[in-house]
């Protein structure tokens, strides 16, 4: 059954002083933009707000591994509507979208096992974002989350030109001995509650921000589990999926401060 993603959590999202900014004449648009990594064809959505005019900031919104689905379309869209303009990723391709974990882990696997080739694949997404008219190239900063969150932290130990990087519940991938500085600001938010992180990974994680002199920062909610940023979490038959809605607000606040910071 395909899942139809609750709009009205995006607009609580992005609502407060970044969507009273735009009022009612806030018009997001969406479209999507094919391109490609090597052969692979992929299929990206870009939404932005048709009320601002000139070059706004951009961020490039990374999916769950269950591909790209509905949800990370409405996370581009929230951060539309508070003026950015977000491109959401493809890192699949062949319209890879699923609701199975085991269908779901085959392709991530597939994805993560080349590193190198997994930082291109998201750099060929970043490229697009950043090839938009409407944006501002200099700024620019990425999110991901789940096997996002890992893709966008392996995009800056890659190097990749954003001002910063944002993981929700991702799987938190040490910075490798040979990454010796991280220019993005970093910030994690992870639940306390997720088994799919052990606690060594943690301490793993945050020595190699250390190691690299990393302007970083790390939330932790107590009682939240993985993927606590999706409403329909719990929806996947998986115990360690489950919505916070606490941890998902707060965790989208410090995101637009990050940005506030960064890219404004």
């Amino acid at each position: 059954m395909q899942k139809i993603f609750r709009f009205a959590v995006a607009l609580v999202l992005a609502g407060g002083a970044g969507l009273s900014a735009f009022g009612a004449q806030a018009e997001v648009q969406t479209k999507t933009i094919e391109y490609k990594d090597g052969d692979t064809v992929l299929k990206g959505v870009l939404a932005w707000d048709d009320a601002m005019s000139g070059k706004q900031p951009g961020v490039l919104v990374v999916h769950e591994w269950w591909g790209l689905n509905d949800y990370a379309k409405s996370r581009a869209e929230a951060l539309a509507k508070e003026g950015y303009v977000a491109f959401a990723l493809d890192m699949y391709g062949d319209d890879k979208v699923t609701e199975h974990g085991k269908e779901a882990g085959e392709w991530m696997k597939q994805i993560t096992s080349n590193i190198e080739a997994w930082q291109a694949r998201a750099q060929a997404g970043l490229d697009v974002l950043k090839a938009q008219d409407n944006v501002d190239g200099g700024k620019v900063a990425a999110i991901g989350y789940c096997f996002g969150g890992a893709t966008v932290m392996q995009m800056a130990y890659a190097g990749a030109d954003v001002q910063a990087v944002v993981s929700f519940h991702g799987s938190l991938p040490p910075a490798p001995e040979t990454v010796t500085s991280i220019k993005p600001q970093v910030l994690v938010a992870h639940g306390r509650d997720d088994a799919f992180i052990p606690a060594e990974r943690i301490d793993a994680f945050q020595k190699g921000l250390d190691r690299t002199n990393a302007n970083w920062e790390m939330m932790i909610f107590s009682g939240a589990r993985h993927a606590f940023t999706n409403p329909d979490a719990g929806d996947y038959g998986m115990d360690n999926l489950q919505y916070n809605e606490t941890a998902d607000k707060r965790s989208w606040s410090a995101m637009l401060e990050v940005f506030g910071e960064t890219l404004k």
